[in-house]
């Protein structure tokens, strides 16, 4: 069944080959020294890191039989109190700071910290999650201590985007896709873990692209399901409206996205704040929110254009997607999507929120005569 925990071996769903691959190296004592779990926000990365948290410290003596999921040190480790444990993250980092000092200056000390011998297990675990927000001095900081690992230590880097980590650090570790998992596979799982209908596990399956983190979400916060089906049909509304209209309506978009992120595991970093300005921080993840569903609708927009509607998850959620697919020119629709991820890379290095959301509304395009 599903869901049940008292199976022994992985839990997370899906990602097949990345379980085999870990699982036949551990078995044969051959992992690697470095592990990169990467995917897409809300693709279940976490679920996995704690699926490899429980093979690495289970005291099972089969290694073929790992993780059991029922001795203490599986236990320990799925729920993140292993004393061999040490999870971290850029974030992390920043709020550590005392006045005048620098996240280079605490995560060269955190790493440091990190170094010491194990105390109940056979290895020491360091985890740094959104590993890939860090900013360039940072992550030669952690290429050091990869480069120069305590011998029994281990480090597992968790990223959205491992082409955000510098070459040295992704040539030093095995990389670990996390990515969709078949629909089909993905409704079962829903209905198993959540007691949904088929019909609604199916829809939150379609918008969430086959990612199981994200299909969660949705599941346990309809508040969030409702966010996103106004914010797209905002957004598809502002399509019949001028500049100004389009202007107004940037800081609401914001704003009311702020109230999701919580809600929201999107492993995206915020920038390099100084201290006294998370508001910036927390528009910007909220900015980020609204420019994934922006990109969703508008690749669905140009999906129906194309005369596949039922590969479009937004149809079966907001009304007016295909006349508004209609009326749109594709080529305008494809050099907008192409404008829009260039605003969602820029809010992920710093842009300004507002700013980066009204350069998005400039680019969106504006219905043309039916054809």
């Amino acid at each position: 069944m599903i869901g049940n925990v008292s199976e022994s071996g992985f839990r997370s769903l899906g990602q097949e080959v990345a379980q085999k691959v870990v699982r036949r190296a551990a078995e044969r004592e051959q992992l690697q020294r470095t592990l990169l779990v990467h995917g897409p926000a809300g693709s279940g990365k976490r679920a996995f890191v704690d699926d490899l948290l429980a093979l690495l410290f289970c005291t099972e003596a089969d290694l073929a039989a790992r993780p059991c999921n029922a001795c203490r040190g599986c236990r320990d480790a799925r729920a993140r109190t292993h004393p061999d444990l040490v999870v971290g993250s850029p974030q992390q980092w920043r709020e550590a700071r005392s006045t005048g000092e620098s996240i280079v200056a605490v995560a060269r000390r955190w790493l440091l910290d990190c170094s010491g011998s194990p105390v109940a297990s056979d290895r020491r675990v360091i985890v740094i999650e959104c590993a890939d927000g860090a900013n360039e001095q940072v992550q030669n900081v952690l290429l050091k201590a990869l480069e120069e690992p305590e011998p029994r230590q281990m480090f597992i880097l968790v990223a959205d985007e491992p082409g955000r980590l510098l070459p040295t650090i992704r040539s030093r570790s095995q990389l670990l896709r996390i990515g969709p998992v078949p629909r089909a596979q993905l409704v079962a799982w829903l209905v198993d873990r959540t007691k949904l209908a088929d019909d609604e596990a199916d829809l939150l399956a379609r918008i969430s692209y086959g990612l199981s983190g994200r299909a969660m979400g949705y599941a346990r916060n309809a508040q969030l399901r409702k966010w996103r089906k106004e914010t797209q049909g905002e957004l598809l509304d502002l399509l019949g409206r001028g500049r100004a209209d389009r202007f107004a309506a940037v800081r609401g978009l914001i704003s009311r996205a702020g109230s999701q992120s919580a809600a929201v595991s999107t492993d995206t970093p915020d920038a390099d704040e100084p201290a006294g300005r998370s508001s910036t921080a927390e528009q910007r993840q909220a900015a980020l929110l609204v420019a994934g569903v922006w990109l969703e609708l508008a690749r669905d927009l140009l999906v129906t254009a194309a005369g596949r509607a039922g590969q479009a998850p937004s149809t079966g959620l907001i009304e007016g997607v295909e006349a508004a697919a209609d009326a749109i020119v594709p080529a305008d629709l494809r050099s907008f999507i192409g404008l829009l991820e260039r605003v969602h890379e820029g809010l992920r290095q710093n842009a300004a929120p507002k700013l980066a959301m009204e350069v998005a509304m400039i680019g969106w395009p504006s219905l043309a005569p039916a054809r």
